[in-house]
């Protein structure tokens, strides 16, 4: 028999009240979002959509920058309140390299979505997007203040939308690792880099409650 069977009696019968240790105490584990709004099944984005945007944004000819820009003035005027949140972001002095990430990102992340679902995907407005930002600070405070957690802010939003975190997290990554052709004198400011992500998971998430399911109708716990 384990030790912890025999020193933490917890399914025993309830004949008396065993004064337990306290190692047989512990903390719920929180694998789902404590502040974060699960996002429904029919608004998951496939990972396959973004493989497919990958292959088609990962070139630098002039007819992906032309894409590229042809995207993001749709996304402008399409999804105006998200766009705005990226504009605070994007349009103060931040480091080059953070700057072409949160611009690639929010083209390619708005894309996955708008092929993904199409008209189902409505405008977000500016209160979902402040109700995101502000569930966002408050799971990552949670969790913050409870240690014990396994589950960090990243995990928590890659539950939510596994494809989405994992295609971020994969540029995120590239963007901070050295390029031996720079001769490694190239200095990211990781702040900066660390701010895009940090959006990137907001508008990740303000979109994924924008889309409605396949009968159009928005579900009512998911219009709070």
């Amino acid at each position: 028999m384990p030790d912890d069977a025999r020193i933490c009696p917890a399914r025993r019968p309830p004949t008396k009240i065993d004064p337990l240790p306290p190692r047989c105490y512990r903390s719920p584990m929180w694998v789902r979002g404590a502040a974060i709004r699960p996002v429904p099944p029919y608004a998951v984005v496939d990972g396959a959509v973004l493989d497919a945007l990958e292959v088609e944004l990962g070139g630098d000819s002039e007819h992906t920058r032309s894409t590229l820009d042809s995207a993001f003035a749709r996304f402008e005027q399409t999804q105006p309140h998200v766009a705005e949140r990226l504009g605070t972001l994007l349009g103060r002095p931040i480091d080059d390299t953070a700057l072409a990430l949160g611009y690639f990102l929010s083209i390619a992340i708005w894309l996955a979505f708008e092929r993904s679902f199409g008209a189902r995907l409505t405008q977000v407005t500016e209160a979902e997007v402040e109700a995101t930002e502000a569930a966002l600070r408050l799971e990552d405070d949670l969790r913050a203040r409870h240690g014990e957690q396994p589950l960090d802010l990243e995990d928590v939003v890659a539950i939510e939308q596994p494809g989405i975190v994992s295609f971020i997290h994969g540029h995120v990554e590239a963007a901070l690792e050295p390029h031996p052709e720079e001769g490694d004198r190239r200095e990211v400011d990781v702040d900066d880099v660390y701010a895009v992500y940090r959006t990137m998971l907001v508008v990740s998430l303000a979109l994924s409650h924008a889309v409605l399911p396949a009968h159009g109708a928005r579900p009512p716990e998911l219009l709070a």
